[in-house]
């Protein structure tokens, strides 16, 4: 794994662990200036936040939803590209649960691109 790729890790992996442990704060050092994400939802294309502020307050409030666990199936990453596979559950039946992925960018050690998708 060359550099970039650990940086790109190891960005992702925290990225992910900020949900998974409830940390909205840990988000911060974590987004970069000119972020673009494409939320899951709505549907076809789902919700386009610019800028590091919309997508700092967006991914926040679904870090700090105490309603939700994720856990992560797997995370890779190549160059400036990550991809965390995921589950997500909001409730004890398995109808109150969904697996998805997101695709991210990292430059200079921050997150500029993330795009998530959801299995229908």
């Amino acid at each position: 794994m060359n550099a970039d790729s650990k940086i790109t890790r190891e960005v992702v992996t925290r990225f992910h662990n900020a949900f998974e442990r409830h940390c909205p704060e840990n988000l911060d050092d974590l987004i970069g200036e000119g972020c673009v994400l494409e939320n899951t939802a709505p549907a076809p294309d789902g919700a386009r936040y610019e800028g590091r502020e919309a997508c700092l307050e967006f991914w926040k409030g679904i870090a700090s939803s105490a309603n939700l666990a994720f856990e992560a199936e797997e995370i890779w990453a190549s160059q400036d590209r990550g991809i965390i596979r995921w589950r997500l559950r909001w409730g004890d039946s398995a109808a109150n649960r969904v697996r998805g992925v997101n695709s991210m960018r990292v430059r200079d050690g921050k997150i500029v691109e993330g795009r998530g998708y959801v299995k229908g």
